[in-house]
């Protein structure tokens, strides 16, 4: 089971912009499609971005098209998501995850992922 932990959420005004960062434990990681999902409150938790295991296939869920980035480092052990152009909608709490059959392609299905990082706030104000 891989561990995740992430890191760089808080508070931003909209038009702002923020990096999070997930560290990952394990030489497995790098067999893994890897994704970011957000989850408000009240709301399900949604795959915002997946990454598959090479960097090579990305997704990006419509509502943040255009405006978030995600990557990975393999030799790191670390994804990024890259947000920009950042709305009041965007307030969630960020999960990254991991879908841990080995060379999967990237998924916006939530039941894909199957280890998780404990979450960071991300609250953008109006």
């Amino acid at each position: 089971q891989v561990q995740l932990v992430e890191s760089g959420g808080g508070l931003v005004q909209a038009g702002g912009s923020l990096r999070l960062s997930c560290a990952a434990s394990g030489r497995t990681f790098r067999r893994y499609a890897m994704g970011w999902l957000r989850q408000a409150p009240g709301k399900e938790r949604d795959v915002v971005a997946a990454i598959n295991w090479s960097g090579g296939s990305i997704a990006y869920a419509d509502s943040v098209k255009g405006r978030f980035t995600i990557s990975r480092d393999n030799a790191k052990n670390i994804i990024y998501l890259q947000m920009n152009s950042l709305k009041p909608e965007d307030t969630a709490v960020y999960y990254c995850a991991a879908d841990q059959r080995e060379y999967y392609s990237a998924s916006l299905s939530p039941t894909d992922f199957d280890s998780w990082g404990q979450g960071t706030q991300v609250t953008v104000s109006s």
